[in-house]
């Protein structure tokens, strides 16, 4: 599996897991200058910006342990972005990650769902 197909596989995954828990799904592949949002969903009244991040094998460490710093200013940027262009929105929002380790068959063996994960955005929290 390529890294492509490795992500796009971890995209389907988070949407099925945040679906489950009560998440509404409002957009997905969100592109703005700054970056890219995998999902935007709604829990309650929470706009929840996610970073879904996914790894077939735990050489370079785990999921969540590849954010960045320079992504982490990306994906603040990109939701302050969203949240200046769209109209409607909970006046509340967070960044959350899902860290998804696959098996060698491309199945899910670890979902885990970091919420606030970007603590940045604390003051915005919900």
């Amino acid at each position: 599996m390529n890294r492509q197909e490795v992500g796009k596989l971890g995209e389907k995954a988070a949407q099925k897991f945040l679906k489950k828990r009560g998440y509404r799904i409002r957009e997905t592949g969100f592109r703005c200058r700054h970056g890219e949002i995998d999902i935007i969903a709604q829990k309650k009244d929470c706009l929840v910006f996610v970073e879904v991040r996914t790894k077939s094998n735990l050489d370079f460490g785990t999921p969540e342990e590849s954010i960045t710093r320079a992504k982490k200013e990306k994906l603040i940027a990109s939701a302050l972005t969203y949240t200046t262009t769209h109209q409607d929105l909970p006046p509340l929002w967070r960044i959350d990650v899902v860290a998804i380790e696959l098996d060698e068959k491309g199945k899910p063996k670890r979902i885990e769902l970091i919420e606030n994960a970007i603590e940045q955005s604390a003051r915005f929290n919900c």
